[in-house]
């Protein structure tokens, strides 16, 4: 690992009467170590930076959320730590491979390998039934389905949708959608799942649901999250909060598993977004 990213900022122990907090001993592993971030996009004759200069470590089993106000650079850094787009300055360490080294047929086979994907909009394939989309992945890995028939049975019925798994997405609740993307983004096993605003199109009992499942699949299966979300509510689902303001992280939070995260996390957002 370079010297950048091993100084990368430590994060300070979590409050002693939490209950989420993950071990943060010398010893604990990364699935994410992001360096000194930085994206610029070319507008015309005019450069904006997106990104200035972020760092992120992400352990093995956390659950990070990442929020802040509307323009802050959060789903910018989100692409960038999951290979979908490459930062004009930084680098990424991302479940031991250094991105910049890879091409974009490698970088390809590690997302589909080593990284699951949920979306605001879900990203269904229309033609096909739940369970033959979260099979998906495994076909263009070059997999054969049938040796992970199990495997894709626990899952559907991990995410409460065994019943349904004939259906194709329009016969399925936004919901019930968003579940069948949960379990396709889990059906490789990936080492970490990133999660882009999952819950932005569900009404709130829908998004109690896939925030309760999102834990649990991080609690049982040992795999890291990021979540990209602007609700506080999202947030307190997570280990972690990271926020950020005009490309910079800004501030970190450790959540205590309580009922008073979400006021708190409601809280440093407002006054970030005031100030």
């Amino acid at each position: 690992m370079s010297e950048k990213l091993s100084k990368a900022y430590k994060l300070s122990d979590p409050p002693a009467n939490s209950s989420r907090g993950k071990p943060s001993g010398p010893g604990q592993e990364f699935v994410l170590v992001a360096g000194h971030l930085r994206k610029i996009y070319q507008v015309g004759d005019i450069k904006v930076p997106a990104l200035r200069g972020v760092d992120l470590q992400v352990r093995r089993g956390e659950f990070v959320a990442i929020m802040g106000p509307s323009g802050s650079g959060k789903s910018t850094l989100l692409h960038l730590i999951s290979g979908l787009d490459r930062p004009t300055g930084g680098e990424v360490m991302l479940a031991g491979e250094r991105l910049s080294t890879l091409d974009d047929e490698s970088l390809s086979v590690l997302r589909r390998q080593k990284v699951g994907f949920v979306f605001q909009t879900f990203n269904l394939i229309p033609m096909l039934t739940a369970q033959e989309n979260v099979m998906l992945p495994l076909l263009i890995d070059g997999r054969d389905p049938d040796k992970h028939r199990k495997r894709m049975d626990n899952l559907l019925q991990l995410v409460l949708i065994g019943d349904r798994k004939d259906h194709k997405p329009d016969q399925l609740s936004g919901g019930q959608q968003q579940r069948v993307a949960i379990a396709r983004a889990l059906i490789t096993q990936p080492e970490i799942v990133m999660a882009d605003e999952p819950t932005g199109n569900l009404d709130t009992r829908s998004g109690t649901v896939v925030l309760d499942l999102l834990r649990r699949v991080q609690e049982g299966s040992g795999t890291a999250i990021v979540m990209v979300t602007h609700d506080p509510r999202s947030s307190s689902y997570a280990d972690r909060v990271v926020y950020l303001r005009d490309g910079k992280v800004v501030d970190q939070t450790m959540n205590r598993g309580d009922e008073t995260d979400t006021r708190r996390i409601a809280e440093r957002l407002a006054y970030l977004e005031e100030f």
